[in-house]
């Protein structure tokens, strides 16, 4: 087969789409924006609910990419679609007639200086997930030192009518809750506490995580918003909270506040969607051409979708959606190229 796929993202899914792709036969080339391969996926330590290394799962989806012709740093400069085909001109130079596209541009954390009132880039005690997720890598954060009482605060930027977006992250929970048991088995003297809306643990072994963070590490979960915080002489914070389920206003003194920034469409992703005048739905991540049997089309010809481009995914629903935009794409290429096989 001598069709072209481009593959716009090397995150899980743009990695995990090219490697099925190769394996049918076709001249896959992936373009990603960075310097590197892994989207998010190597940014974080651990991976919740079981606590598999992220590093084993890039591992091995990149260990799947032998034949695929990867391009880092790059960028869509611009995209004309043909009769059947596609004209991409990238950053690099180089222009690619591609028989398919798939947009794989994963998502943007929100950002959490946006919540002024958390005191994020403001108090140095004031951090986010991601930091967090760092720390857990390297060890090393000098905001981060034996913290006595550590507060997880949910729901940061999402479900959220002041900063645009009322859609849920889907994965904010279980992170929360993931990274607050691994906090206490980093200071296992501290009292940890979760802000939360409501905690949606949908999936198999996340109850199990809760009911661990529960009982093993004793990490306390408050029904509420922090409405606010203020750091004290000392530069402890000062919490001010309502707990909802004793209809009753908190102050918390704390050392560490870990903001759980939610999950936001790519800036990258919006870029090629103004491009190709793609569809988006209020919360910004593009339109599927069916909610049901056609998640990974959309509605132009030729161009898929696969991963967090259409909203929030965890990543076994990431890979999973990876592969039915591999075997669509291969369906598509099938029907309408028959003559180049």
């Amino acid at each position: 087969m001598n069709n072209n796929v481009l593959i716009i993202g090397g995150g899980p899914a743009g990695l995990e789409a090219a490697s099925r792709l190769q394996w049918f036969g076709y001249n896959t080339i992936l373009i990603e924006k960075t310097d590197r391969l892994g989207g998010h996926l190597a940014e974080w330590d651990h991976l919740f609910p079981t606590g598999k290394p992220a590093k084993e799962v890039l591992n091995d989806l990149l260990q799947n990419i032998t034949r695929v012709k990867c391009f880092l740093g790059t960028n869509v400069n611009s995209i004309n679609i043909l009769d059947k085909s596609y004209n991409v001109i990238l950053s690099n130079g180089i222009t690619v007639l591609a028989d398919a596209v798939l947009i794989a541009s994963g998502f943007d954390l929100f950002k959490a200086e946006k919540k002024e009132e958390y005191g994020y880039g403001i108090y140095d005690s004031v951090i986010t997930n991601a930091d967090l997720e760092k720390y857990y890598k390297t060890k090393n954060d000098s905001r981060i030192h034996n913290p006595k009482k550590i507060g997880f605060v949910h729901c940061v930027g999402s479900r959220d009518e002041k900063v645009g977006n009322l859609a849920c992250s889907k994965v904010c929970c279980a992170t929360a809750v993931k990274q607050a048991c691994e906090i206490k088995q980093e200071f296992p003297e501290a009292e940890v506490y979760c802000f939360y809306m409501d905690l949606r643990m949908f999936g198999r072994y996340y109850e199990d995580l809760y009911l661990k963070a529960q009982k093993q590490y004793d990490i306390r979960f408050i029904r509420g918003r922090v409405s606010e915080v203020s750091e004290n002489q000392d530069k402890t914070l000062q919490i001010k909270a309502e707990d909802t389920l004793s209809s009753r206003p908190i102050k918390i003194t704390l050392d560490l506040l870990i903001l759980m920034a939610g999950i936001r469409p790519a800036e990258a992703g919006e870029r090629i969607g103004n491009m190709l005048q793609l569809s988006k739905e209020d919360d910004g991540f593009f339109t599927t051409k069916d909610t049901v049997f056609s998640m990974q089309k959309s509605n132009i010809q030729g161009l898929f979708f696969a991963g967090a481009c259409t909203g929030p995914k965890t990543i076994p629903d990431t890979l999973h959606e990876a592969r039915s935009a591999a075997l669509e794409i291969n369906e598509y290429l099938v029907k309408n190229f028959t003559c180049n096989k």
